[in-house]
């Protein structure tokens, strides 16, 4: 079996392309929550929940810890400052070729006005 690493932005977008995570992270975002609690609150078995922290956890966005026997969950670390960044760059690269194609619709309707 080929085992590749994934790379932190792959592991960030793929733990917030999932509406249930987000919603974890905005749950989260209010006061730390045992997985019992996000289970519930998100109408899933413990199962389920404990796979989508995982997921977080894994991309540094959630943190656990066992206090006694419940697993304990808050925000982790992760700033997503780099996700950021490259949604920007790239936002600023399709605004570019917008604008780019904006100016030759233009072009070509004044030049469509100018023959009629």
């Amino acid at each position: 079996m080929v085992q590749c690493e994934i790379s932190p932005l792959d592991a960030s977008f793929a733990a917030l392309s999932d509406a249930t995570r987000r919603g974890v992270l905005e749950r989260l975002s209010r006061a730390d929550a045992s997985i019992t609690d996000l289970a519930d609150a998100f109408r899933m078995t413990l199962t389920g929940m404990r796979k989508h922290v995982r997921v977080l956890e894994d991309a540094g966005l959630v943190t656990t810890q066992k206090v006694g026997r419940v697993r304990m969950c808050r925000l982790g670390v992760g700033r997503l400052d780099d996700e950021a960044m490259w949604i920007e760059r790239h936002r600023r690269l399709w605004e570019a070729r917008f604008d780019a194609l904006d100016q030759v619709v233009d072009e070509l309707t004044s030049k469509e006005r100018a023959d009629d």
